[in-house]
């Protein structure tokens, strides 16, 4: 934990030590590390002197902060209405057997983290998967695979 409050402790001096100053911190941790890790959390509960359940039960309502490290790319399957029922759903439970990770997680090998969306508003490209902001459209388990090989 020492180290953590080291490197935050710039980060918290930005911000007035009460209870409006949840969501600045966490973003502003997210920020610099890519994901809240529990150590984040502990420093950011000292400070504003709640408890950890309460920073955990603010960031876990909000989509927008993870608690996972993020992988080097990252998928997003959508699995709106129009994906849904043109494969999305096929496409997710391909990438999770073939790259052994779950929706909100990164591979072993920190390469990709999976992500499950309802809607990337591409309905007419249906199915689609995002990689590192790049949509792809009209994909099917073979250029699924095929995708996969040109990220690192």
């Amino acid at each position: 934990m020492k180290k953590a409050e080291t490197s935050f402790s710039e980060l918290l001096q930005s911000f007035p030590p009460e209870e409006g100053s949840i969501i600045p911190l966490l973003q502003n941790a997210q920020a610099r590390l890519g994901y809240i890790p529990e150590e984040a959390v502990e420093v950011i509960a000292d400070y504003l002197k709640l408890t950890e359940s309460q920073i955990f039960g603010v960031a876990s309502f909000y989509s927008q902060f993870r608690f996972t490290e993020p992988g080097r790319h990252s998928i997003s399957v959508c699995l709106g209405t129009a994906c849904h029922v043109n494969g999305g759903a096929t496409l997710l439970e391909t990438t999770e057997r073939e790259l052994n990770v779950k929706p909100g997680e990164c591979t072993a090998d920190k390469r990709f983290d999976l992500n499950r969306v309802a809607c990337l508003g591409c309905c007419a490209l249906a199915p689609v998967v995002k990689i590192d902001g790049e949509i792809h459209s009209k994909v099917n388990v073979i250029n699924l695979k095929e995708m996969w090989n040109h990220y690192d």
